[in-house]
């Protein structure tokens, strides 16, 4: 993993941004950027569990989705800078809190700050929330840290990733990054009902884009055998940030389009 802010290439996009000076394509300076740190409990019940899941949300992003829910977070980078030693003490307030674990929800611009604090091993998991556009070669510098990987596998299709997302090598990319972390952390381990190490996919349910969920699934089945991941549809979607700009997106969900990619 390249430790070096003066030249940044820790997501697919390598801009080579010097960090130290101003912010890459993500918006993220050299200093971590941070909206909110709480008890999460709407994750996937095997991450919330009943306790909750001890979630930190970063600012900025290395991927514009059109429709995100986070947008103050993601593309206005609205949060609060604090340092590496308050990140971790915010760790340690959430597992006080009785946090099942330790969520980082879209750290893939902080990787190197996340691999140096997780130098030693905390005492409940940590799961690594992306939007699954990680560096193969980032995501090997985090191997033995991160015991859970729940990335998204939006799209399949590069011409969907560029129009809604602003990426069009994402497939590629993020197809990689999710069997590296598979390799990391091997099948499911479950105890007591939640999920201790292994990989959840998510995906979510776009309007009229059925063929490209299906397409989707069928990627995972291809290469891992049944219960190997978990697969998380999720079918929340709301027409958010830039959404009224893409006729197609401006919908809600019909519910014969849950329907049908749920069977």
């Amino acid at each position: 993993m390249s430790m070096n802010y003066e030249s940044c290439t820790l997501c697919p996009r390598m801009c080579g941004a010097d960090r130290t000076k101003a912010p890459g394509f993500c918006g993220a300076s050299h200093q971590i950027k941070a909206a909110r740190a709480a008890l999460h409990q709407w994750e996937e019940p095997c991450i919330s569990g009943t306790a909750g899941s001890g979630t930190v949300f970063f600012s900025g992003c290395t991927l514009k989705c059109v429709f995100c829910q986070n947008y103050p977070l993601s593309h206005e980078n609205f949060g609060k800078e604090i340092s590496t030693a308050r990140l971790a003490e915010i760790f340690l307030e959430l597992q006080g809190q009785g946090a099942h674990n330790i969520n980082l929800v879209n750290p893939t611009h902080y990787a190197h700050a996340v691999a140096r604090l997780l130098a030693q091993p905390l005492p409940v998991p940590v799961v690594w929330n992306s939007g699954g556009y990680d560096r193969v070669d980032t995501l090997r510098g985090l191997e033995g840290k991160i015991q859970i990987y729940l990335p998204d596998l939006k799209y399949v299709t590069p011409e969907y990733a560029e129009q809604y997302s602003g990426a069009a090598d994402y497939p590629e990319a993020a197809q990689a990054a999710i069997l590296e972390m598979f390799r990391q952390t091997g099948p499911c381990v479950y105890q007591d009902g939640l999920l201790k190490q292994g990989v959840i996919i998510r995906h979510l349910l776009l309007p009229g884009k059925l063929a490209e969920a299906k397409r989707v699934m069928d990627w995972v089945v291809e290469h891992f055998a049944p219960g190997a991941v978990a697969f998380s549809l999720m079918s929340q979607y709301l027409p958010w940030g830039r959404a009224a700009e893409f006729p197609a997106l401006n919908r809600r969900l019909r519910p014969s389009e849950v329907r049908s990619a749920e069977d």
